[in-house]
């Protein structure tokens, strides 16, 4: 496991770190990401001193700025050629309509434009250490997601659980067609549920508690590390197995669409 490096987004907190820490003691090589230098270097010592694996490495990216996803997202396709495992697991809820310096929405732009444009940014890394795995962090409230073409950037209405359950059904649009086309360079793409987790975004979104953060990153851990997975994609998964989506969310037409649109949305990026 040594020499399989995964990449894990949002690992200084919650669901993350916990991921982050148990992947560790698995053995594999790891790519913590945060946006604060001295949580991400608290959170390194932390796992090492738990699982004596030293072989963590450290990336700052601003989720938030396209242009510091893109940037960076290059400086790690320069430095680590091979990955074997991506966890796109960082997350937002906004309560207010805020728009990021390239005025984009903020928690769609965290939640699936950052994602999204960090994916398609390491697809030949991910290539190189096939096989691979894409692991998108969504969540049940995609559910209550509704995909309006017009309102992605909450141009025409902004509501907090509206707008984040668009992000999360983004998620699973996206993981969906990517499936699709990174199908034929052995890299499988599966997103998840964690179930309802006390995690900050819960308790400061929903003003709510949850299970254990242990509890939330199972199927993380499991979807990164188990054989049982290995040619499974494009399925969502909850408890460790996979789930099923309304039909209409798997609509090739649909998803080809929605792809384009993020495209275009992240290409001066790219």
């Amino acid at each position: 496991m040594k020499d399989k490096l995964i990449l894990i987004t949002g690992a200084t907190d919650g669901i993350g770190r916990s991921t982050a820490a148990r992947l560790a003691e698995k053995g594999y090589k790891l790519l913590i990401h945060g946006r604060n230098s001295e949580k991400l270097k608290s959170t390194k010592e932390e796992i090492i001193n738990k699982t004596n694996n030293s072989n963590i490495d450290t990336i700052n990216i601003d989720l938030s700025s396209l242009e510091d996803v893109g940037l960076k997202a290059k400086e790690i396709k320069e430095k680590y050629p091979e990955i074997y495992c991506l966890i796109n697991n960082a997350g937002t809820f906004q309560k207010e309509k805020n728009l990021t310096k390239e005025g984009y929405e903020f928690t769609f732009t965290i939640n699936h434009l950052a994602p999204f444009l960090l994916t398609n940014i390491l697809l030949d890394n991910l290539k190189k250490g096939s096989p691979s795995r894409i692991i998108n962090v969504s969540s049940i409230a995609h559910r209550n997601g509704k995909i309006n073409f017009d309102n992605l950037n909450a141009e025409e209405s902004f509501t907090p659980y509206g707008t984040y359950a668009l992000s999360k059904l983004a998620n699973i649009l996206f993981t969906n067609e990517l499936a699709k086309r990174v199908k034929d360079f052995n890299i499988i793409a599966n997103s998840l549920h964690p179930g309802v987790i006390d995690t900050k975004l819960l308790r400061t979104g929903f003003n709510v508690s949850g299970a254990s953060i242990e509890e939330g990153s199972e199927n993380s851990v499991y979807l990164a590390s188990s054989n049982e997975v290995k040619d499974i994609t494009g399925k969502y998964f909850v408890k460790l197995t996979p789930a099923s989506i309304d039909s209409k969310w798997n609509d090739p037409k649909l998803l080809k669409d929605f792809w384009e649109k993020s495209e275009e949305m992240v290409r001066s990026y790219l």
